[in-house]
């Protein structure tokens, strides 16, 4: 419980020092819409780095990807899409706390240049720009936003899901699994499916 709490300070200070230096550097690559009426249906936990680079590898992520992240948190899946993939990429997220920290973990990575983040309910977002979209969210969620991404996505664009579990709101950790499905398009529409 002591290593708990110590974590949490922690990350508190860094997050507050981060968005410090935040507020002295302005903020170029952070869109900040109008504050959503709604508090976030997700709690935010991060991905860990497997999870991440597992999600991007399934999408079949490369340089002429632009990979949309909903609900992205502290934006590592958009960061690290840029950063060890070449795509570029675009973070939603609700809450501003963890999206501040999105804004410096982009810059700590040095691909503020090729990654920006929205302020802004996922279900309101322009995601027609998107090749590959990201999402760790309640599996409810994820069957909700559905109809969104295949009416407003190109065909091809290609989707992975991880799944999250319901009763807790933690990712899910032995038996996770990860689900890529493609937008239609003249072929046949793909489906893969993977448990870790």
């Amino acid at each position: 419980m002591r290593k708990l709490e110590s974590r949490t300070i922690v990350l508190a200070a860094a997050l507050i020092s981060g968005c410090a230096a935040l507020e002295l550097g302005g903020d170029t690559s952070l869109t900040d819409g109008v504050e959503p009426v709604f508090p976030p249906e997700v709690p935010y936990f991060p991905s860990t780095d497997e999870a991440v680079e597992g999600m991007l590898k399934l999408a079949g992520t490369g340089p002429g990807d632009v990979v949309y992240d909903l609900g992205c948190g502290d934006g590592r899946i958009v960061i690290a899409a840029a950063k060890d993939f070449g795509a570029r990429g675009v973070g939603v997220e609700i809450d501003p706390v963890p999206l501040r920290m999105a804004v410096y973990r982009a810059r700590r990575a040095g691909v503020e240049d090729r990654v920006r983040f929205v302020r802004g309910d996922l279900f309101d977002a322009d995601i027609r720009e998107a090749t590959v979209v990201t999402l760790f969210l309640l599996e409810t969620l994820n069957r909700r936003l559905l109809p969104k991404l295949m009416k407003e996505l190109k065909p091809g664009t290609r989707i992975v899901g991880r799944c999250r579990s319901a009763e807790t709101r933690r990712p899910s950790g032995a038996g996770a699994c990860a689900t890529s499905l493609r937008t239609p398009s003249p072929s046949a529409p793909s489906l893969r499916h993977r448990h870790r």
